[in-house]
């Protein structure tokens, strides 16, 4: 094949984008009117040539003989990524595509999306290991009368997790009202903030949820220890990314009959990448099933996960998740895609002879202790 040469483009960045469509003026003067709102962090963007000359120097071009060629090549990532975040109007993505530059007509372009996963250390947080705990109550008026209320109780034994992992729920409901509670259920919730140049935006995702049954007049009931299995799921905070923020909230409802507003007691967690100590100690270690790494991935330094340390590749040393020494019987992760799936990663840089990978969900570290993770089904 003739061709200028061969290249890997390595990106990573972050993009917000979203729209905005309002009736402005009154009567004959009404208009709609359509804003647009966006923000760009770029981490990296590097290219690597493999065989023949860059673009830049000409257009002469060289033949690569017929079968199978294999080009090695090396990009170190720098430090401190975001974690990879796929959202409803953002983005962090990282991917390298390869090009085949042939002068005068289409290139070649093959595309692969990858998985940074930025350490979250639940030990580092002293936070992470203190109890959560709310309280709401609400009075519903019925035939123009006001009842006795609702309340409830909401308790977690600590605020950080990792996926996985078990939250036991405690929760304590009355019904002093005169109307029948439908349900009660628990949810856990996504929530993203979006940062444009002018303007911010908040979106909520319902991950998982957890229903229990009706509640008569005047009865009670209680969550005792039911259980909520988190899912792979992308770090909170999105540490290292500047327009994009995560967190996640579990939160209590009570859902009384007839048209009334549910009772709401709403509790933040973390969800981190490294489970503390205190909880590591009550599970015997298990092997761990990670997904098949790219040809080229290496055995990290210590506190680094597989595809994001700084040392160079070395295709020949195996592939194994390692995790802080200083943490006994530390189990290494699990890696699942995200339980939100694939998404179409096709970029503004992209034509329609651009190949590969195109639907892409990251992957996430996750601690395969036994458990099924809660889904939207619920109980």
């Amino acid at each position: 094949m003739a061709m200028r040469g061969i290249r890997l483009k390595f990106q990573g960045q972050a993009d917000v984008y979203w729209t905005e469509t309002e009736t402005r003026g009154t009567g004959d003067d009404q208009q709609t009117v359509t804003e647009s709102y966006s923000a760009k962090e770029k981490y990296f963007e590097q290219e690597v040539l493999l065989f023949g000359i860059w673009p830049a120097q000409g257009r002469d071009t060289v033949k690569l003989s017929a079968g199978r060629t294999v080009f090695p090549f090396c990009f170190v990532l720098p430090p401190n990524l975001p974690s990879s975040f796929e959202g409803s109007d953002g983005h962090v993505r990282y991917s390298v595509k390869g090009i085949i530059d042939k002068p005068w007509k289409f290139d070649h372009t093959t595309k692969r999306p990858f998985s940074i996963i930025s350490i979250l250390d639940l030990n580092a947080d002293p936070s992470a290991m203190m109890p959560v705990d709310g309280y709401n109550q609400k009075t519903i008026c019925c035939l123009c009368f006001a009842s006795g209320p609702i309340t409830a109780s909401f308790h977690l034994e600590r605020r950080g997790y990792v996926p996985g992992e078990v939250i036991r729920l405690f929760a304590d409901i009355r019904n002093n009202s005169s109307r029948k509670i439908d349900k009660s259920y628990i949810e856990l919730k996504m929530v993203t903030v979006y940062h444009a140049t002018t303007k911010s935006k908040t979106t909520a995702k319902e991950i998982g949820r957890i229903v229990e049954g009706p509640i008569l007049e005047g009865q009670s009931f209680s969550w005792e220890g039911q259980e909520f299995v988190l899912p792979p799921l992308p770090p909170s905070h999105l540490a290292g990314c500047k327009i994009i923020d995560i967190k996640y909230i579990l939160q209590l409802n009570v859902d009384p009959s007839g048209p009334a507003l549910d009772l709401e007691v709403p509790l933040e967690i973390i969800i981190g990448t490294i489970p503390l100590r205190q909880v590591v100690q009550q599970f015997p270690p298990r092997a761990p099933s990670p997904l098949q790494p790219l040809s080229g991935f290496h055995q990290p330094t210590s506190g680094q996960y597989a595809g994001a340390s700084s040392q160079p590749l070395d295709p020949s040393a195996p592939w194994e998740p390692v995790m802080p020494s200083n943490i006994p019987n530390m189990p290494p992760p699990s890696y699942s895609e995200c339980v939100l799936g694939k998404v179409n990663v096709k970029d503004e840089g992209d034509s329609q002879y651009t190949r590969g990978v195109l639907e892409f969900a990251p992957v996430y570290t996750y601690y395969d202790w036994g458990h099924q993770p809660t889904t939207m089904s619920g109980k």
